[in-house]
């Protein structure tokens, strides 16, 4: 792929990936140019995530960089919220603070499953940069997955039985209650001291519900948008039929083989589009320290509703 500017030079993410790019050398130097800026966003658009390394790495260059690609906004919870930075995000995990999971008999600090960033909400922000602030010395890695290729290597009869098809998500902090993240036997150990006061008011939220498949609108591909964290059904078929065809779907878009799972250097920082792609964290021993940085790029693809008792409020029809 050529480079974009002379001094910079971009790259694919890793071999055989069908999505992904890595841009080398970035500064905010590039960033005043209006042609890098477009052309960042044209590679955001074709390949969903795109890794920035071995370029300027801090506070500044992340809020910079993430506003090439939209407007910021402060988190949902003011518990996630960086003190003095409202449009940063800190995702920590300390040895004596932080939630952490028995999963598959193994201690995890700090572990999320496969999801989609805010998918409880019927707005879903466009995408978000994540940087290191604190890494461990061992565990910590990001996982993605690309949601189009998901959607490409669905059979065709599947693929009919969900179009027009809706999810049901709700807020849940405790990742063990999540009945479709299919990484089988999970269990709570400890919960996060800000994670217990956000799930103290879960009830406050109204469940939403999101089309099963969209179509990107700058492509024209198709798009599997399903989050297994924070799933609660199908909205069509609550019954134990449904159910089965979600976790089927989900199985497949959550093959560990079609995965990347990005090995954190200190002056790394990933962008991804998070209405096309899954991401999880894989976790850290519980005696380590990993704290992450990351900005909330606005955005609303306007196909998501609450759910009220009569149903999704708002003209749409089911």
């Amino acid at each position: 792929m050529a480079s974009v500017a002379n001094d910079y030079r971009v790259s694919v993410l890793s071999d055989g990936l069908p999505f992904g790019a890595t841009v080398a050398g970035l500064t905010r130097e590039h960033l005043e140019s209006a042609e890098v800026r477009r052309r960042l966003n044209a590679f955001w658009i074709e390949k969903g995530v795109l890794l920035f390394r071995g370029g300027e790495s801090s506070q500044e260059m992340q809020l910079e960089l993430s506003r090439c690609f939209g407007t910021l906004e402060p988190h949902l919870f003011p518990e996630s919220r960086q003190e003095g930075f409202p449009d940063l995000v800190k995702i920590k995990f300390y040895p004596e603070d932080g939630s952490y999971y028995e999963v598959n008999g193994e201690m995890r600090g700090g572990w999320l499953p496969w999801h989609c960033d805010l998918m409880y909400t019927h707005r879903i922000n466009r995408g978000g940069i994540l940087r290191p602030a604190q890494l461990p010395s061992s565990g910590g890695e990001t996982g993605f997955i690309d949601q189009i290729a998901a959607y490409d290597r669905l059979p065709a009869d599947l693929r009919d039985q969900i179009e027009g098809l809706h999810v049901v998500y709700q807020v849940e902090i405790d990742m063990s209650a999540q009945p479709f993240t299919n990484h089988g036997e999970v269990r709570l150990v400890r919960m996060a001291a800000s994670g217990s006061n956000i799930e103290k008011r879960k009830f406050s939220y109204p469940r939403v519900i999101h089309p099963m498949v969209y179509t990107q609108i700058e492509t024209g591909r198709k798009i599997l948008n399903i989050s297994p964290g924070f799933a609660l059904g199908i909205y069509e078929d609550g019954t134990a039929k449904g159910d089965a065809l979600l976790r089927e779907v989900i199985e497949i878009c959550t093959e560990p083989a079609v995965a990347y799972f990005h090995m954190w250097q200190e002056d790394d920082m990933v962008l991804w589009d998070n209405w096309r792609t899954l991401h999880c964290a894989k976790g850290v021993p519980p005696a380590q320290t990993r704290v992450m940085e990351r900005t909330t790029i606005a955005g609303d693809y306007a196909l998501g509703r609450p759910l009220g008792l009569d149903g999704p409020v708002a003209d749409f029809a089911v």
